[in-house]
């Protein structure tokens, strides 16, 4: 008898096969078991922002800032948008005004600057402040400016781009009062809740070929820099009572956060939670008012496969309890071939990029600790898995100037995935223990006084069922599940159990 399916089979034999009910698992939590206090779920304005929040039409850029920023629901119940509570927004060095001459290929990686030959023009990066006013409009609960290089008539060779160097700082020392006064004055003119002066130091940001022209603005900086310039901006806000805090270090990968003994140890530019959070440290920040108690770290590079994963964010959750200082995650999306499990090439909008994602996440939140996790570029014009939102002229991607001034406006799976978590953990709540009887089921789970919200990812092809925990004397129940068919839709609950459909990311909250 030739291989047949367990259904081919019984059809052959005339039988009727009966579908088992799908069982319903115990999902576990310990409210009384607390773990780190959540700050933020954001994403970041580069670079597309500066093309389409000054040339769309104001109906395209409105429909963004709702998918990103609100936190409405439709008739049925349905969130209009994934309800972002970190917005940030790239300070440009002046690499757009010098056009050509910044060697800088692309338009689109170049950004203006607010500093001219006069003083300030805050007319400048006009898309970037259509955004940032939208932002605060829906209420986004912070915003943080952030730098890839200084102003260029700061740096030391002229250009927002590197030397090529590693660890040699593109900036002139003596304009060290002038970079402390310009960061103050961005930020208390545009009312950033924190401002992050250096952007993933460990790489070098120089010319990526014979030409000597780079792919965007950026500079290396060692640690003891990085640290003498805090001080002084920490200065500058003290004297002047802002009150936007300094957030650190943006570290390309978190191995550098933790590890002593990298390839970048050569140039003081590793062990950055050691360096600056232990007192014994010649580096160190921790007692300055003025700096956020967090450090920073990006995710790539480090999430394929599993063990590498998790292990690597063991490593740094056991670094950050040694030195009591808390992480957030501030920068992310796929880049490489990721160990074969995904590449970083081609959009997609679908689930699978999505799924990944959401196990990311899952990690950085419930073994690392993250208490912030942001995504890179929130709006994309690539071909790549970099964007929430991706824009296209006639179907066709591209930073380019067709894309410049209007094009189709797309939402991902992958941003209404993120919304699983962003939309409904608001700042403040703390991660609770929570447990699944599916191994094949990832679950985090976070609480308010009054509510309690649990974040489901089932990565399989087969619908799992849940029954729903009693958490409150008297508690109401609602479902949002992204899934192929799905964006962050409400569901229904009968009974005391939920379903979650296969490949899908749910959240359930209980209030």
């Amino acid at each position: 008898m030739p291989n047949l399916s367990l259904k081919a089979l019984s059809a052959s034999l005339g039988l009727t096969l009966l579908s088992l009910p799908v069982l319903s698992q115990t999902l576990h939590l310990d409210p009384d078991k607390k773990y780190q206090v959540m700050h933020s779920f954001g994403a970041s304005d580069c670079w597309s922002m500066q093309m389409v929040g000054k040339y769309y039409p104001e109906n395209k850029r409105e429909k963004i800032a709702e998918w990103l920023f609100s936190k409405a629901t439709d008739a049925e119940g349905n969130p209009k948008g994934i309800g972002l509570s970190m917005w940030r927004f790239n300070i440009g060095a002046g690499s757009t005004e010098q056009g050509k001459e910044s060697k800088i290929t692309n338009e689109w990686r170049r950004a203006e600057s607010f500093i001219t030959k006069d003083g300030y023009d805050w007319n400048k990066q006009q898309g970037q402040r259509w955004f940032l006013d939208a932002a605060k409009r829906y209420g986004v609960n912070y915003t943080l400016g952030f730098l890839n290089s200084a102003p260029v008539s700061m740096t030391k060779n002229g250009l927002a781009i590197a030397s090529g160097k590693l660890g040699d700082w593109n900036f002139d020392k003596t304009k060290i009062d002038d970079f402390s006064r310009f960061l103050a004055d961005v930020s208390e003119k545009l009312r950033f809740d924190y401002i992050s002066p250096f952007n993933e130091p460990q790489w070098d940001w120089g010319p990526k070929s014979s030409s000597g022209f780079g792919s965007q603005e950026g500079t290396p900086i060692q640690n003891a820099d990085l640290a003498w310039a805090v001080r002084k901006l920490d200065g500058e806000l003290k004297k002047r009572n802002i009150k936007t805090k300094i957030s650190v270090a943006e570290t390309a990968q978190i191995d550098y956060l933790y590890g002593d003994k990298t390839n970048r140890s050569e140039q003081g530019q590793d062990r950055q939670i050691e360096a600056f959070f232990d007192t014994k440290s010649p580096d160190y920040l921790g007692n300055l008012s003025t700096l956020e108690p967090a450090i920073s770290g990006h995710s790539y590079f480090t999430t394929s496969p599993v063990s590498q994963l998790n292990g690597k964010r063991e490593q740094l959750a056991q670094k950050l309890k040694t030195h009591q200082v808390s992480y957030w995650q501030s920068e992310y999306c796929i880049l490489g071939d990721n160990a074969g499990e995904i590449n970083g090439g081609k959009m997609d909008l679908g689930m699978k990029t999505a799924l990944y994602v959401a196990k990311v996440i899952h990690a950085d939140l419930t073994v690392a600790n993250a208490s912030a996790w942001h995504w890179w570029l929130s709006v994309s014009a690539n071909d790549y898995k970099d964007g929430l939102i991706y824009v296209a002229k006639d179907g066709k991607l591209g930073e380019n100037e067709a894309n410049k001034f209007d094009g189709e406006v797309m939402d991902s799976k992958l941003m209404w995935a993120l919304g699983n978590y962003s939309r409904f953990i608001s700042p403040g709540m703390e991660r609770i223990e929570a447990k699944s009887e599916d191994n094949e089921v990832l679950v985090s789970a976070f609480r308010s006084k009054t509510e309690v919200v649990t974040v489901v990812i089932n990565p399989s092809d087969k619908e799992k069922k849940m029954t729903i925990p009693q958490v409150f004397k008297r508690q109401k129940a609602a479902v949002y599940v992204t899934s192929a068919s799905a964006s962050l839709k409400k569901g229904v609950i009968k009974g005391k159990s939920f379903v979650i459909p296969p490949a899908s990311v749910l959240t359930l909250v209980l209030n």
